[in-house]
């Protein structure tokens, strides 16, 4: 499962995870189950589902007198379930940065970081046709948050990626030199010339590329 879509989980669970969330420290059964005046069992069932999808974890209440008692206490990944308000903060860095260095140099810029990125996944393509370094370009958008598909006509058609939505659309609308980014991560990553077709941030139905054979 892609590790970065949040998954749905109940209100119920979402309320376990908020007592977690106040309680760093941990929280047993017992008290959870006070807290939320229900049965032992019901927390237990809950636990299960959370601790299974990664929202939590077990650990280790040590007293000083009697066995240790087994709490719970929320992980990285539980924290996160609560929303994040980054796209503000991302606008005013690139209207900053924009301003201070021109458009020129910011579109070369965001072109760099693609390239940069790029660099750091190169072990994952080496040595691979571009088939599968097709796939692996996949693989790596979805778990990036893309929803993508992938066609090619025959094995003389150049390849075509769509994705049907932009995980940073409005920044793509007030800053379209974003999309330097994503063509020069997948031209670097598939070593072949891309394409862009379409674009969401100017009004298209989604962005879809053209990798060049």
């Amino acid at each position: 499962m892609n590790p970065l879509i949040r998954q749905k989980i109940s209100s119920r669970q979402h309320q376990i995870l908020e007592y977690l969330l106040e309680n760093r420290a941990g929280l047993s059964v017992d008290e959870l189950a006070k807290m939320l005046d229900i049965s032992r069992t019901g927390v237990q069932q809950h636990f299960v589902v959370l601790e299974r999808d990664g929202y939590i974890k077990k650990s280790m209440l040590n007293k000083t007198a009697g066995r240790p008692v087994t709490i719970y206490v929320i992980t990285d990944k539980g924290c996160n379930y609560f929303p994040k308000q980054y796209a503000w903060f991302s606008e005013l860095i690139l209207n900053d940065l924009q301003q201070e260095i021109g458009a020129e140099r910011f579109k070369a810029f965001m072109q760099k970081l693609g390239i940069k990125l790029a660099d750091t996944l190169q072990g994952k393509f080496s040595g691979k046709t571009l088939s599968e370094r097709v796939d692996e370009l996949t693989i790596i958008m979805t778990d990036l948050g893309f929803q993508v598909k992938v066609g090619a006509e025959s094995e003389l058609e150049d390849f075509t990626l769509e994705a049907r939505n932009c995980i940073y659309h409005d920044l793509a609308q007030k800053h379209a030199e974003i999309c330097e980014f994503d063509l020069a991560l997948m031209s670097s990553l598939l070593d072949k010339k891309v394409e862009q077709i379409s674009c969401m941030a100017k009004g298209d139905c989604m962005c879809s590329f053209k990798i060049n054979k």
